[in-house]
């Protein structure tokens, strides 16, 4: 069975090889691949391992394991997702939809524009408290199938900020053209490798939303970025036309 999991504290080689030893001496395991950028542990074991087994192998030393972002491959372990799994999101959405009509009808706008304005505004600021809730989790995760935040662990955070700027901008309605060009830049860069994730299968929690609602990546999510690159695309149209 193949198994993937994220462990804190690797900073280089050296800590790489410490953690191939106790995974060789404690459970006889000959194959195990460490990226030492994003804390990426993968293995593969006859049985489905828990944090917390892993955490007992690792008593004594710096290193810990990351309790949100266990990653499965291959797996007969993981939960059924059916709709009911994502109806905290599905609540959201509807929370956001009537927030932006309620706004639209206050300012007395009433138009398609105003309304995605208002969408993409509320959109954003949900979505950036949540990976503002435990940041360094959400980076680490996001590493997992973002290939800049493989490449470079800090756009995880600059990400999430990035997102809450974007609530601002939204709301303010500041140079909507370049507003909307930087979220259709953003958001089809984030979209290709969350796609690529799904279809490979891959079982990956989302980065944003496992801390708090345990969602897995899904078709769901491609949704949530196809539907902000959508509006975004329609806006800078209407906006040139």
């Amino acid at each position: 069975m193949k198994q993937s999991i994220v462990i804190n504290g690797i900073t280089c080689g050296s800590c790489a090889q410490k953690i191939k030893d106790i995974f060789k001496k404690q459970l006889n395991i000959s194959e195990i691949n460490i990226d030492i950028e994003s804390w990426k542990v993968d293995y593969e074991y006859t049985e489905f391992l828990t944090n917390k087994q892993i955490e007992k192998m690792l008593e004594g030393t710096k290193y810990t394991v990351s309790d949100t972002q266990q990653i499965l491959a291959d797996s007969s372990a993981d939960d059924v997702v059916t709709l009911s799994t994502y109806a905290p999101l599905f609540l959201l959405f509807a929370y956001i939809s009537v927030l932006s009509l309620l706004a639209v009808f206050l300012s007395g706008n009433f138009s398609i524009m105003s309304l995605m304005q208002y969408f993409m505004a509320w959109f954003f600021l949900a979505f950036s408290y949540f990976k503002l809730i435990n940041l360094s989790e959400f980076s680490m995760s996001y590493a997992m199938y973002d290939v800049v935040a493989m490449k470079w662990k800090n756009w995880g955070y600059i990400y999430a900020f990035i997102e809450l700027w974007l609530w601002i901008l939204f709301f303010v309605w500041f140079i909507p053209l370049l507003t909307n060009i930087l979220t259709f830049v953003v958001m089809s860069v984030s979209i290709i490798w969350v796609i690529q994730s799904v279809v490979q299968k891959k079982k990956i929690k989302c980065a944003c939303l496992w801390a708090v609602f345990n969602l897995p990546m899904s078709t769901i999510t491609i949704i949530e970025d196809a539907l902000m690159i959508a509006m975004s695309g329609l806006m800078v149209l209407l906006i040139l036309i």
